[in-house]
């Protein structure tokens, strides 16, 4: 079976050997920092009136703010003056990069792009691109209306491969120096350094072959010890909800053309691959802080639902912090695989019964000094490893929402790159 990752045609700043303006035009994925203001506005410094992704690019911080329809139209006029003053493209092509953590590790990936034919996020899909985590539909309109008027996609998606025998990214570290450099520059905000190459067409038949290869239904059920009739090549790992409002617009396009559509550009969406081997490649548990809440109220109702007989064998330990009380709580008898998956349950039923809202904290110190401000709580616990993802979603389906972040909040992946969607 061949895969469904290719070559692009990438856009990229005319400016891109300049790391000073590089520095100012890519920022952190739109995810993250959702309860920090001060980060945000720290980019805004920094940025400044330069050229920057910040400028085509929504982040959640601001989505349910009451300027969003002004916003997303300048989001997509200043994409139209990009289009034509900032960007030029490099056609049919991926871009291999090495991003230097702020600890000093490096992760390595490979930029192209990736069929939404292939693509379902969907519990139990069958698709070579499955989601790894629950979808939460309500998410996707507001952010279908953003990408429904742009021109230029720039991904936050890292799709992860479980390459054991590191066939597809590795080998092209070895060949890095015969390559064109597209970019290299420190990135803001403690973010780091990132450096990429353009791949030669010799090294990407390479890569399609390792691909190729890692399709084989035979050696892919002997693998993972299942009886699969297609495999699961790539596992969503970051941007779930932006691929899938990728695919929701796209099934869009393809039911107003038709056969019209099926080689417009919106059909595919750019994205980097990763292989969960990788030596830097770190699961981080997503931790929880419920605000605008009684958290005396909150811990009573948790310590009540850690007690009930929920018909399961397993037990998760809750650490919770506010800024009346640091304690753990057992929840017992769980039927769920994992403590995000029984702390979730817990949270969801409490906020349809009850006051506040829940928000998804990447790294320990930010959930508690997020969860000691008035009317809050947090909850930290145990994680998940890396080395489950495969098997976990190939049997069961997606995962419980936010139940991992690949590092922490300032190793995520920047917008960078960009891809047109139009045609």
């Amino acid at each position: 079976m061949a895969n469904c990752f290719y070559g692009a045609d990438i856009l990229l700043p005319k400016f891109r050997e300049d790391k000073e303006k590089m520095n100012k035009w890519a920022t952190i994925a739109c995810d993250q920092y959702t309860s920090e203001p001060d980060y945000w506005n720290g980019v805004e410094s920094i940025v400044g009136d330069s050229p920057s992704a910040l400028r085509v690019t929504l982040p959640e911080i601001y989505l349910d703010g009451g300027d969003t329809a002004e916003r997303i139209a300048k989001i997509n006029a200043t994409m139209s003056d990009y289009g034509e003053n900032v960007l030029e493209s490099f056609a049919d092509t991926q871009i291999y990069l090495e991003r230097k953590l702020a600890d000093g590790r490096v992760r390595h990936g490979l930029i192209g792009m990736i069929d939404l034919e292939e693509y379902d996020y969907n519990k139990g899909a069958d698709t070579l691109v499955r989601a790894t985590e629950g979808t939460v539909l309500e998410r996707i309109p507001p952010r279908v209306e953003i990408r429904r008027g742009a021109e230029i996609e720039l991904p936050h998606v890292m799709m992860l491969i479980d390459d054991r025998e590191k066939s597809v990214i590795e080998p092209i570290t070895a060949k890095k120096k015969g390559f064109e450099r597209a970019y290299s520059f420190t990135l803001m905000q403690n973010g780091g350094e990132v450096e990429g190459y353009f791949v030669d067409k010799e090294s990407e038949a390479q890569i399609e072959k390792a691909l190729d290869k890692l399709c084989n239904i035979d050696e892919y059920n002997k693998k993972y010890g299942t009886n699969e009739k297609k495999p699961m090549l790539f596992a969503v790992g970051d941007g779930n909800h932006s691929l899938a409002t990728a695919k929701a617009l796209w099934g869009e396009i393809k039911e107003k053309l038709g056969e019209d559509a099926k080689n417009h550009p919106a059909r595919y969406a750019l994205v980097e691959i990763v292989n969960i081997h990788d030596a830097a490649l770190e699961f981080e548990p997503i931790y929880r802080v419920i605000f605008e809440c009684d958290s005396d109220k909150v811990m009573s109702a948790l310590k009540a639902y850690a007690e009930e007989n929920k018909g399961g064998e397993n037990a998760f330990e809750i650490e919770c912090v506010s800024e009346k009380t640091s304690e753990k709580v057992i929840i017992k008898n769980s039927k769920e695989e994992l403590a995000v998956g029984a702390l979730q349950k817990f949270i969801d039923k409490y906020l349809k019964e009850n006051a506040g809202y829940v928000d998804y904290i990447h790294g320990v110190e930010s959930t508690k000094t997020l969860a000691n401000k008035e009317n809050a709580i947090g909850f930290l616990f145990d994680g998940m490893g890396k080395d489950e993802l495969f098997k976990s979603v190939i049997l069961g389906g997606s995962l419980p929402r936010k139940t991992f972040s690949m590092g922490e909040a300032h190793d995520k992946r920047y917008y960078l790159e960009a891809r047109k969607i139009v045609k």
